[in-house]
């Protein structure tokens, strides 16, 4: 009677035809396909400074005499110029976003490339990252650091109002072209 009501069990097989399904199992990344988060910390400085100075001075002199006429003359040339310049240059960059692994190295690392679009009132921008990785540098929770991405192409672009705002004018860049301005 017991067995009247009973209701098959059924199992999950292991293996799937080309693979072995795993028991336990992390999320890193593995092959072509798949993805991994990449966190992206950038900062860079550069100081730049210039002080020139110089200075000319050139005298001319000379009299005449000649009877009653007695004449001087005299002609002086001189010139300074001084000059100071100063550039100072400090960027820092954060973003995490998830890149796709689209091939192998022969030497086994992966060739990761990804791209994020926000647009954020008003703002287009637009993160893009390329390079390739080791396997052994992605963490346990599939992420990888941007300073140990070999070959890296990481590109910040954003378009749209304040990137406008932020631009010199056509007479600005007029001025600055010709070495006035």
């Amino acid at each position: 009677m017991i067995a009247a009501c009973a209701t098959p069990v059924q199992a999950e097989q292991l293996f799937t035809g080309t693979t072995w399904s795993a028991v336990a199992a992390d999320d890193k990344a593995r092959t072509v396909g798949d993805t991994v988060t990449v966190l992206i910390h950038e900062a860079a400085s550069a100081s730049s400074k210039l002080h020139n100075n110089s200075s000319k001075k050139t005298d001319f002199g000379g009299s005449f005499a000649a009877g009653g006429i007695d004449e001087s003359a005299g002609l002086k040339f001189g010139g300074t110029y001084g000059g100071k310049g100063e550039v100072v240059r400090t960027e820092q960059f954060l973003a995490r976003m998830t890149a796709q692994v689209t091939g192998l190295a022969p030497n086994g690392d992966f060739l990761i490339e990804g791209t994020q679009k926000m647009r954020v009132n008003g703002e287009n921008t637009t993160i893009g990252v390329r390079g390739r990785i080791r396997p052994r540098d992605i963490s346990a929770d599939n992420v990888v650091l941007s300073s140990r991405i070999a070959d890296a192409q990481i590109n910040y672009d954003g378009k749209g109002f304040v990137s406008r705002s932020a631009k010199p004018g056509i007479v600005n860049r007029i001025l600055s072209f010709l070495g006035i301005g």
